[in-house]
């Protein structure tokens, strides 16, 4: 990292640096804050939002750490308000950001659901990422392995992915190689990191990649 916390380019991206851990890492594994009209902080998952942004690891136990500590004031230099329940917050518009993503990639036909179509993605080999309901059926799951050389999202409900896929729930679901694909898999490790604890943030079932 230059100076003054600025970005430093790397193979994986610029980085940022963690103001409650104080790790530098690629800038896609953390959470954008920016302070708002009313002097609250907001989180701005799309990096997109003007002025000047803090950053926090995408990990539950960073951001009650910031929320808590007052670190969100220190890094702006000036006092601020922090919503209550930030980490809840944050967690809510992952998984919002991650359905809009999965929906639109589904429209545009890189997605399909449901244990048979998923198969035969998966067969075909035209399948890059095996998405499976958390409170799906654990031996069910296990009958589908995510693709070699490809990633695994395991961290979602049968209602949020059902959501994404316009039916009541979802249990099994695969993405295929569109544009879309990266940006999916990269707020999906985020909410992984709101969601999942890091004792079993690991653990997945046959043949699954970790992370």
């Amino acid at each position: 990292m230059t100076r003054g916390g600025q970005a430093k380019q790397r193979e994986d991206g610029p980085e940022r640096k963690c103001i409650a851990t104080g790790e530098v890492q690629p800038k896609n594994g953390l959470v954008r804050f920016v302070l708002g009209p009313d002097g609250q902080i907001v989180p701005d998952l799309a990096g997109k939002l003007p002025g000047r942004g803090v950053y926090v690891s995408a990990d539950r136990a960073a951001l009650d750490k910031a929320a808590a500590k007052g670190l969100f004031s220190r890094a702006m230099k000036q006092p601020v308000k922090v919503p209550e329940g930030l980490a809840d917050l944050v967690e809510q518009m992952l998984a919002r950001r991650v359905i809009d993503l999965i929906s639109l990639a589904r429209k545009s036909g890189g997605a399909v659901s449901g244990y048979e179509k998923v198969k035969a993605w998966l067969q075909a080999e035209e399948a890059t990422v095996l998405i499976q309901a958390e409170d799906g059926s654990g031996r069910g799951k296990s009958k589908l392995s995510t693709p070699y050389g490809g990633r695994y999202i395991g961290w979602l409900t049968a209602d949020e992915l059902g959501m994404a896929f316009g039916r009541q729930t979802v249990i099994h679901a695969a993405l295929g190689s569109g544009g879309l694909v990266p940006r999916i898999v990269e707020d999906a490790q985020r909410l992984k990191g709101m969601r999942v604890a890091a004792a079993t943030a690991d653990l997945g079932g046959r043949g699954r990649l970790k992370g």
